[in-house]
């Protein structure tokens, strides 16, 4: 267990290992955060298959009867709770987005901790380069590549989210981004 001696320096404590100790603990939390909510993101992926298929039960149902007035408003109900089903489905995918963004933030934290902490690295900028193009090769998503893009090249956080949602609005006349 390594354990940080902020409160009480001697000679071995380090700027260096405890910054590279909270980033661990970031990555961690953000890790553990993501597991815990896929619990309850695969109970309401369930729970709207199984909605799913009852709709599509309840409307074979009502199809089968003769025809009235109240059959037919039974199935436009149907119809239309079918509908709002199905853009719940595509609002998962906003979960899967954030998910796959999350796992990155981890994967980087990580890497930059192990950085930070090996001395043959942290004043090499090779290394720190070679980094960089580890983080940057591992998006899929075109708009994380701006991003990412946009600080290395000094902009600010406002400047690269600003040119995020540029890119975003270019990208929305395909409506969905693939990643």
């Amino acid at each position: 267990m390594l354990n940080s001696n902020a409160n009480k320096p001697d000679l071995d404590w380090s700027q260096v290992r405890e910054t590279s100790r909270l980033l661990i603990l970031s990555a961690v939390q953000v890790e553990d955060m993501m597991s815990e909510a896929d619990v309850s993101v695969n109970t309401l992926t369930d729970s709207f298959t199984d909605l799913v298929e009852h709709m599509k039960s309840i409307d074979n149902f009502l199809h089968a009867l003769a025809p009235t007035e109240s059959r037919d408003q039974a199935i436009a109900y149907c119809e239309e709770t079918a509908g709002k089903i199905n853009e719940s489905i595509i609002a998962f995918q906003f979960y899967d987005r954030m998910v796959q963004c999350l796992q990155h933030v981890t994967i980087n934290l990580k890497g930059l901790s192990e950085l930070v902490a090996d001395q043959n690295r942290l004043y090499n900028p090779r290394a720190w380069s070679e980094f960089q193009q580890q983080i940057r090769s591992r998006y899929t998503m075109e708009s994380e590549k701006v991003m990412f893009d946009a600080i290395l090249q000094g902009k600010s956080v406002a400047e690269a989210l600003a040119l995020k949602s540029a890119h975003q609005r270019e990208q929305s006349d395909d409506d969905v981004e693939l990643f």
